[in-house]
């Protein structure tokens, strides 16, 4: 039987050498971050997305690592509310904001640090030890994974 990590990995592995491994060592980073975290996994039909959450439910995440063909974003799941003097957040919806990821390195910018910062400050504290990986949902009918 797979474990969720594997699934994890089987999952990326659809994408393009350079899309699955910049998604994985984001979620890496960020796993670094906040060990705590649940880290909730969709493979949904446009992307495969990867929650962080201080719970098990999809309300519970607050930034999400996403990937798609050509690119890896990082979501705040209440990005409009958070203070962005850089002007890095990108969207115009009435909650989410974004930053496509040109590297994992992008990660340590100061500007997305501080939007981290923010983004954790705003959630209950996470939980202790180590939060699981959890696999959603898979859904049966997806677009196509490489450019």
């Amino acid at each position: 039987m797979e474990t969720p990590d594997d699934q994890l990995a089987a999952f990326a592995a659809r994408y393009a050498p350079e899309i699955a491994e910049r998604g994985l060592a984001a979620i890496a980073r960020l796993r670094q971050r906040m060990p705590g975290a649940h880290r909730l996994v969709y493979d949904n039909y446009n992307a495969l997305a990867v929650g962080f959450a201080h719970g098990d439910r999809a309300k519970d995440a607050f930034v999400s690592i996403a990937f798609y063909p050509r690119w890896v974003t990082l979501f705040f799941l209440y990005g409009s509310g958070l203070d962005d003097p850089a002007g890095v957040l990108k969207g115009q919806g009435a909650r989410v904001r974004h930053v496509v990821l040109n590297s994992v390195e992008d990660l340590e910018r100061p500007e997305i640090v501080a939007l981290l910062d923010q983004a954790l400050e705003r959630q209950s504290p996470a939980p202790e030890g180590e939060g699981p990986l959890v696999i959603k949902s898979i859904s049966p009918k997806q677009r196509a994974r490489r450019p």
